[in-house]
């Protein structure tokens, strides 16, 4: 028995409208064959339809990706008509947080507040397409230049202990930013298979163009050197632009705040004036590490709000090393 199918098709199309007509076929047991519960079940059921082209032949919105007012279509992607989010400074940086300002009030050795504060601000302008990796200290826990030479303890080996107390510190950032959805990889200079990925340059920078933050923990890998050094070698090796230094103080200034109230802070400074000056803001091999490189330094507060957000997204905040405000490129 043949069995009459339905059969759409489409007159060509104009600039104004589409005209679809119905007509009937009739199958014949071969086209049954065809049409059975298992081939039909691999076909998706497609529907099509073309409403009124503007007659200005500009681009209907979904094919350009804005939505009203100019506002993306996509959930989570910024819009692309320039008005709405200024030009971002930067495209990859790095973000290094101390050990200390992990601690917050000092009443214990890893604040949730800080984590927290820090994974909402790192989320904020990772969704503007910003690429973020982190470099966490460890002082709050193990700080091996400390300990170093009490019951026999060498330096070497209380730089390692040091090295593992940054991999704590990074496995609870991690934790924090994954609990409010943020895609994040550890990696350590040293392996640690159980617990964190081994550092992998072009992994790395993989993640990052994925839209990972990625956390790099054990530091160097190497006792005698900082965190300070492993954030400006690590900037330098995944070719981020800046190094963005969160501290407990607003920036560099010319005296101690603590013991100068009217000391002056410094919007800008060169490399040259850091090391000359002797301004405690990063060890030397660090500075050194960065005007080879020419990688800018922004030194700011962790404590104020949104200070995070500004720093990575290129806005005015604490003191820029090594460059300007109105310029990406690194003066020396």
């Amino acid at each position: 028995m043949a069995i009459p199918l339905p059969l759409t098709s489409y007159s060509p199309i104009s600039t104004s409208s589409s005209i679809s007509r119905t007509s009937f076929v009739t199958l014949t047991p071969r086209h049954r064959n065809h049409f059975s519960d298992q081939n039909i079940s691999r076909h998706l059921p497609i529907s099509c339809s073309l409403s009124s082209s503007p007659s200005n032949g500009s681009t209907p919105d979904s094919m350009n990706g804005s939505g009203l007012n100019g506002q993306s279509s996509f959930p989570g992607m910024p819009s692309f008509d320039g008005a709405s989010n200024p030009p971002l400074k930067w495209r990859r940086v790095l973000l290094k947080v101390s050990g200390e300002a992990l601690a917050g009030d000092e009443q214990q050795n890893i604040d949730p507040k800080v984590t927290m504060s820090i994974a909402r601000e790192v989320a904020a302008v990772t969704r503007l397409g910003i690429e973020v990796a982190i470099v966490v200290g460890g002082g709050n826990i193990f700080r091996g230049s400390t300990w170093a030479g009490c019951s026999g303890l060498d330096r070497s080996s209380a730089d390692y202990i040091g090295m593992m107390a940054t991999v704590m510190n990074a496995i609870f950032l991690q934790a924090t930013m994954e609990s409010i959805g943020i895609p994040t990889r550890v990696q350590t200079a040293f392996r640690m298979s159980e617990v964190a990925e081994p550092y992998i340059r072009r992994r790395a920078i993989r993640h990052l163009e994925k839209g990972r933050v990625v956390i790099f923990a054990a530091g160097t890998g190497n006792p005698f050197f900082t965190t300070d050094t492993a954030a400006a070698l690590r900037c330098a090796e995944i070719n981020a632009e800046v190094v963005l230094k969160a501290t407990n103080v607003d920036g560099v200034f010319d005296d101690d705040p603590k013991r100068n109230p009217n000391a002056r802070l410094h919007e800008s400074l060169t490399y040259q004036e850091v090391t000359s000056k002797d301004l405690s803001v990063m060890d030397m091999t660090a500075i050194t590490l960065c005007q080879e490189n020419n990688i800018p330094v922004v030194v700011f507060n962790l404590s104020e709000p949104g200070n995070i957000a500004k720093a990575i997204r290129g806005e005015r905040v604490g003191t820029l090393i090594g460059g300007t405000w109105n310029s990406i490129v690194a003066a020396t």
